[in-house]
């Protein structure tokens, strides 16, 4: 038997080696148009940016090698330029002689695999523009590099490709900016998935132009111009397209084989053309996708290689081994993160109109009380009907590409959310989790399809109609100061219940926590209540990144970023560093609160180093700081690890008058429901910033704080007429103008409650939460029988010199 092999590198080669070990005594010729034969066509990237330094540990096999291992001729520079399937016969140029000449087969297998895109724009030709698909794109590009001395660079393109290109020109110690015409990159994945890369390409110093396209290159003095359509003009040193590939099936198609509906060779499930001896594997072939059915290109070496040993079984057996199809497994490196998919995303499911669900979870890469734990994004589509799993994506620092394969081989098989519940990981602290975030993300999916509670995304509440919602976030006080949905009220889940039951129902009520564990809490709560309640998908971590600014525009022109000065410490101060924390692992908000414990032990002067893997960290750190009156001097990444340096300050202290503290105090005489409002809002306003804030509440004010229901309290006849004629709480004030005997305070609770405003109650939760003080006065008690047990949790006693006391310290008083 004679075998011909067109094309090599993956496909092809491996499809040659398996065909001479089940056939030792065929003919076995492959033809390769290039120089090399077999090669890691995927580590070019990587070598351009010197993380491979020796070119040869790019080469599988030579022809050398091969002809000595395999006894195959491999011919290098041989290009196949025409097939004749009536006569078995090929058609080859030797591109070194010019010559032609024919050669005949009793199979042929074909492996051309795919060539780049590169679009008819004005100047695609210009010097220093350039495609990587193979070793001699790649040794082009290196070389102009190096004789060039090139600065700037620019990616069109943001695919697997694209964003390794761009990390390894950026490591070479190159300018780079990244043009993609989509609103993300890796379309492959969901926005939510892509956003963190976003992200990480702005803490990279990487330029991001999103629904952007380049219009025409231009060759100028000093580089060249690219001309991109919203009129923005790039001046770079070098281009690299990474638009797309396309099958290349120019000589299947004049062979008269049957191309696909994708435009890619169309073989039946044993890799057989439509022309019986003529079979076709790698980038070239269509296949229908095992979860879609729908035909279906595949770009990848895995899959690749997996048809070559199929395709020769088939070629020397008959035809008796199926090929299942590639479920389009991928994963890249991008900088310090770790982003692949599996399956169908949700672009694609739109696409082909299948309905799905999609969950979204936020876990750690190991369990969180040991070292080094990094938190991960997992996100997974799946159907509404019977749960079976039909894409997952990840991304993240560490354990991204197990994840990511537990999850394939649970789509490979056909699988649902409920395997992804019950698989079995290998679990050790520095490994896994009790409840793996694959687990995890089963568990949300499960509890979204049995009912236990509705999912809201954040693309949904983005575009909904506001006054017919109520934003709700149940994480604690702190974690709200630091950043929030505009127009959420904050009531803590912890404690909160009480409260919860207090909210309106004639509204959707949207609750959210850091990543939805505690919104999904909250959310069975309200739902038992009777509540119309959704929990916010990924919580406000998703939510946030996907409403930030995606695009990360630079100026070639600017130099690098400096490096934070060295703050000098004051002179008295010995050792600086006095405290190291680690909050590696810990979810926001266990970071903010280690940081907080650990200041508290320092003196002014003193620094704490603190080490945290929550990504959100950074930009936290900054606002605590400015909060709380504490510098910042050093923040950096490495390796999904943030380190951050704080100097101990004295608190927040602006320049006021002489003789003046910084503190706020209010005196709350009144008991109007308006006057309270406006005295609590002015108080969670000043504690916001860090002020220290006393609220002292004398005679009718002590019914703000006033429980609505107490213990029976033994009282003389004089005090309990008072407490008959007195509002019990807060919800029983009334107005200082128009109360319309109750119906005013109706209609402004009302207006409040469509206008997002939060109710008196929900600002005196708040300022308990911000440590506002509150002292009743022990004289206005005694004289109108108010006992202690009939104030809310957390107030003081005390008389008018605890009052003064306070003010003494206070550059403001008020008297409402």
């Amino acid at each position: 038997m004679k075998y011909l092999i067109v094309g090599g590198v993956a496909g092809g080669a491996s499809t040659a080696a398996r065909l001479r070990r089940l056939d030792e005594s065929a003919e076995i010729i492959m033809f390769e148009r290039g120089d090399y034969i077999s090669y890691a066509n995927c580590g070019l990237p990587y070598y351009i940016g010197e993380v491979i330094y020796e070119r040869e540990k790019l080469f599988v096999q030579t022809p050398e090698s091969f002809a000595a291992r395999f006894n195959i001729e491999a011919r290098v520079r041989s290009e196949v330029e025409r097939v004749n399937p009536e006569k078995k016969t090929i058609t080859v140029h030797n591109l070194d002689s010019g010559g032609l000449y024919e050669e005949t087969y009793d199979k042929l297998i074909l492996s051309p695999g795919a060539a780049p895109v590169r679009p008819p724009l004005e100047g695609i030709d210009t010097e220093g523009i350039f495609t990587l698909r193979n070793v001699n794109d790649t040794d082009r590009v290196k070389e102009y590099i190096e004789e060039h001395d090139v600065k700037r660079a620019l990616i069109v393109g943001a695919g697997f490709i694209g964003l390794e290109m761009a990390e390894n020109l950026h490591e070479y110690g190159i300018q780079v900016s990244v043009v993609e015409m989509a609103d993300q990159v890796m379309t492959p994945v969901d926005y939510e998935i892509a956003t963190a890369v976003h992200q990480h390409f702005k803490s990279k110093g990487v330029g991001l132009h999103l629904q952007e396209a380049v219009t025409a290159f231009r060759s100028v003095e000093d580089g060249i111009d690219v001309v991109l359509k919203s009129g923005l003009v790039l001046q770079v040193d070098m281009v690299v397209l990474s638009i797309g590939v396309r099958p290349d099936v120019k000589l299947a198609r004049e062979a008269g084989v049957e191309i696909g509906e994708m435009g890619g060779i169309k073989v039946n499930e044993f890799l057989q053309t439509s022309q019986p001896d003529i079979y076709a594997v790698g980038d070239a072939i269509e296949f229908p996708n095992p979860v879609s059915g729908r035909p279906a290109l595949a770009f990848l070496a895995g899959p690749a290689n997996k048809q070559g040993r199929i395709c020769a079984d088939n070629v020397v057996n008959g035809n008796h081994q199926k090929y299942k199809g590639s479920i389009s497994t991928a994963i890249a490196k991008v900088f310090d993160l770790t982003v692949g998919a599996t399956g169908l995303s949700a672009k694609m499911l739109d696409r082909l109109q299948i309905p799905y669900k999609e969950a979204i979870v936020h876990g750690a890469s190991h369990a969180g009380y040991y070292p080094g734990a990094i938190m991960m994004d997992i996100k997974i589509n799946f159907s509404p009907e019977d749960g079976k799993l039909l894409g997952a994506q990840a991304v993240g620092i560490d354990g991204v590409d197990k994840r990511l394969e537990m999850m394939s081989a649970v789509i490979r098989n056909g699988g649902t959310i409920y395997d992804l519940m019950e698989l079995e990981q290998a679990y050790a602290p520095p490994y896994s989790s009790a409840k793996d975030p694959v687990n995890m993300a089963g568990f949300v999916a499960d509890n979204m399809l049995s009912g236990k509670v509705k999912m809201i995304s954040w693309r949904e509440l983005k575009d909904m109609d506001r006054s017919k919602v109520m934003l709700v976030d149940v994480r604690t006080a702190e974690e709200f100061a630091m950043g929030s949905i505009e127009g959420a009220v904050n009531i803590s889940l912890d404690g909160s219940r009480g409260e919860y039951q207090k909210l309106p129902k004639d509204r959707t009520i949207v609750v959210f926590c850091a990543i939805g564990l505690r919104g999904y809490i909250a959310a069975r709560v309200l739902m038992q209540h009777g509540y119309d309640v959704v929990n916010l998908n990924g919580g406000y971590k998703t939510y946030s990144t996907a409403m930030a600014e995606q695009c990360n525009p630079i100026k070639y022109s600017e130099p690098e970023p400096k490096k934070p000065m060295e703050v000098k410490a004051p002179e008295k101060v010995v050792e600086k560093k006095s405290l190291t924390i680690d909050a590696c692992g810990l979810q926001c908000p266990g970071p903010v609160m280690k940081l907080k414990g650990g200041m508290e032990q320092l003196k002014v002067g003193e620094r704490l180093e603190i080490k945290v893997t929550d990504q959100g960290f950074s930009r936290d750190v900054a606002s605590w700081a400015k909060m709380t009156g504490n510098q910042l001097v050093d923040v950096k990444e490495e390796k999904g690890i943030i380190t951050a340096v704080l100097e101990k300050g004295a608190g927040v202290c602006p320049v006021v008058k002489e003789g003046a503290g910084n503190n706020k105090t209010l005196i709350v005489f009144s008991d109007d429901l308006d006057k309270a409002l406006a005295s609590f809002v002015i108080a969670n306003g000043a504690a916001s910033t860090g002020r220290k804030v006393t609220m002292f509440f004398t005679f009718w004010g002590l019914n703000v704080i006033r429980k609505e229901r107490t213990d029976v309290v033994k009282k003389d006849t004089m005090s309990k007429m008072f407490g008959m004629m007195m509002p019990a709480g807060s919800r029983k004030l009334s107005l200082s103008k128009m109360n319309m005997m109750g119906m005013g305070t109706r209609m402004m609770r009302k207006v409040m409650r469509n206008k997002q405003i939060d109710s008196l109650e929900s600002l005196i939760e708040q300022a308990r939460n911000n440590g506002v003080e509150f002292i009743a006065c022990q004289m206005s008690m005694d004289v109108m029988g108010i006992t202690k047990e009939e104030l809310i949790d957390g107030v003081n006693v005390g008389g008018v010199a605890t009052y003064l006391e306070r003010a003494e310290d206070a550059n403001v008083n008020l008297f409402v």
